[in-house]
């Protein structure tokens, strides 16, 4: 008997632990629900809810293949090694199947899980399938993780053009056993149940997700170059939670990418190769997170920017958080997070340079906000994308390169029609004022609009003058743990 443990790869079809354990024998899977680390992690109500939403599908779909699904407790992943150990002794299982996972913790728990399980007789064996390539094998010359996202880019696509990933197969339907499958929870205590409506907006299942996928490739990608930064638009795929929680895999978003670009990986659809590079971007952050382990310990990846004097000011922090910064495209970006457990990528990048330049508050505060609320949230994406916004990180922004929230929202915004849609009491402004209502002088019609917690030009000198006062660039390997 083989058992398949569950995790982040919350689907039946291109599921390497899956498709191999099957294939060694009669199968079981086990999924663990972790409430108080998943408590530690900040992971949001509304992921939750969502993960257990497609676990309700994906039981369904392994019960027709006759693969029963259980559901254990491990408060803690530190108890995850007894509770599975206690499992496999009861089933006989012979082998623990596993798709690897890449934070500190992550690893560690699956180190702890493979020593107690091989320590008693039973097989633990781990799979690459998360990402398209295995963290440690794409490495510069001199054998170092790679901190430049353009020079990993590069070596990846030579390494794709000589061997593409092969998607493989769904486990076929095995004899019936006498095992029965668990419920799935509808809730786990200490994340409350979303909105209906925010549910909604993120259907559970694989089919969902791969028609997504579909839809795209067939009708969007084409455009995404040119339609991805303008929030108001359908620009994006939208398909980040489904890749967080494995309901569709990176395989599969670059099979259905190439074939909409005849195969092509530089050259043909700008579109489908700027979307290819996003799913590097993935890959990037994910080896940054093995290669770099601080970063998992809320550390900055660049040691020398831990010496920035991050401001206090929590009555500012909230203003952020609660969209009433008095800026409307950074209020309405935070509106949609709010809403809807999503932002866009373009806005993600704005709020969050507004909260680290601006604002200069630290980047952690903002990170871990955004963890509490996004559907998607993904430790590794996450930390990159913030990082790389307040210019403590990988490959990121210059700190002299501090978005200016009206230029931004002038440019991607230009009808105003994204901030209307949030914030409906702006919807009266003219597409030139609804970017920057205090240069009316609080005229009627905005008298419930905030004005703005700051003065974006004398902040971004502050800002300036933080950074500049930093200690000089220390080689970021410094540190290396």
């Amino acid at each position: 008997m083989q058992l398949i443990w569950l995790r982040s790869d919350l689907r039946l079809h291109d599921n390497t632990a899956l498709s191999a354990a099957a294939a060694r024998g009669p199968t079981v899977a086990v999924y663990l629900l972790s409430p108080e680390q998943w408590l530690v992690h900040d992971d949001a109500p509304c992921k939750v809810d969502f993960w257990l939403r497609n676990l309700q599908r994906l039981s369904a779909a392994l019960g027709e293949r006759n693969i029963p699904l259980l559901i254990r407790h491990a408060a803690t992943w530190d108890q995850a090694p007894n509770v599975l150990l206690k499992l496999c002794q009861e089933l006989q299982i012979q082998g623990l199947h596993c798709n690897d996972e890449y934070g500190i913790h992550e690893s560690r728990r699956d180190a702890a899980v493979a020593e107690k399980l091989e320590n008693n007789g039973i097989g633990f064996h781990n799979y690459l399938d998360q990402l398209l390539f295995q963290p440690g094998s794409v490495l510069t010359q001199s054998g170092t993780y790679f901190q430049v996202f353009s020079q990993f880019r590069k070596v990846c696509y030579s390494r794709l053009h000589g061997s593409l990933p092969a998607l493989v197969n769904a486990p076929r339907v095995q004899a019936p056993m006498a095992l029965k499958a668990d419920p799935v929870p509808q809730q786990v205590e200490g994340f409350a149940r979303p909105s209906q409506s925010l549910r909604d907006l993120w259907p559970a299942g694989e089919d969902q997700a791969r028609e997504r996928l579909e839809r795209f490739a067939d009708a969007q990608i084409d455009y995404y170059q040119s339609e991805r930064d303008f929030p108001a638009k359908p620009g994006t795929s939208q398909l980040s939670p489904y890749l967080a929680a494995g309901v569709v895999s990176p395989r599969q978003c670059l099979h259905a990418a190439l074939q909409a670009n005849q195969g092509e990986f530089d050259s043909g659809s700008v579109g489908a190769v700027t979307w290819i590079n996003e799913l590097l971007w993935r890959e990037f952050y994910k080896h940054i997170l093995v290669g770099y382990p601080r970063v998992s310990r809320h550390r900055a990846f660049r040691p020398e920017t831990e010496a920035v004097a991050w401001r206090h000011a929590p009555d500012e922090l909230a203003a952020w958080q609660e969209a009433r910064t008095g800026l409307p495209i950074i209020d309405a970006a935070m509106r949609q997070l709010l809403e809807t457990g999503w932002m866009h990528n373009r806005l993600r990048m704005v709020v969050a340079m507004f909260l680290t330049k601006n604002l200069l508050l630290d980047w952690r505060e903002g990170e871990r906000f955004f963890m509490r609320h996004l559907i998607d949230g993904d430790l590794a994406a996450n930390n990159g994308g913030w990082q790389w916004s307040s210019s403590t990180g990988t490959d990121s922004a210059p700190y002299f390169r501090i978005f200016n929230p009206l230029s931004q929202s002038q440019k991607f915004d230009s009808e105003g029609r994204f901030i209307k849609h949030w914030l409906p009491q702006l919807a009266a402004l003219n597409k030139k004022d609804v970017h920057n209502p205090a240069a009316m002088g609080g005229l009627f019609g905005v008298a419930d609009y905030p004005a703005p917690i700051v003065n974006l030009s004398q902040s971004r000198e502050r800002a300036l003058a933080a950074f500049k006062s930093l200690p000089p660039r220390m080689d970021a390997g410094a540190g290396h743990e």
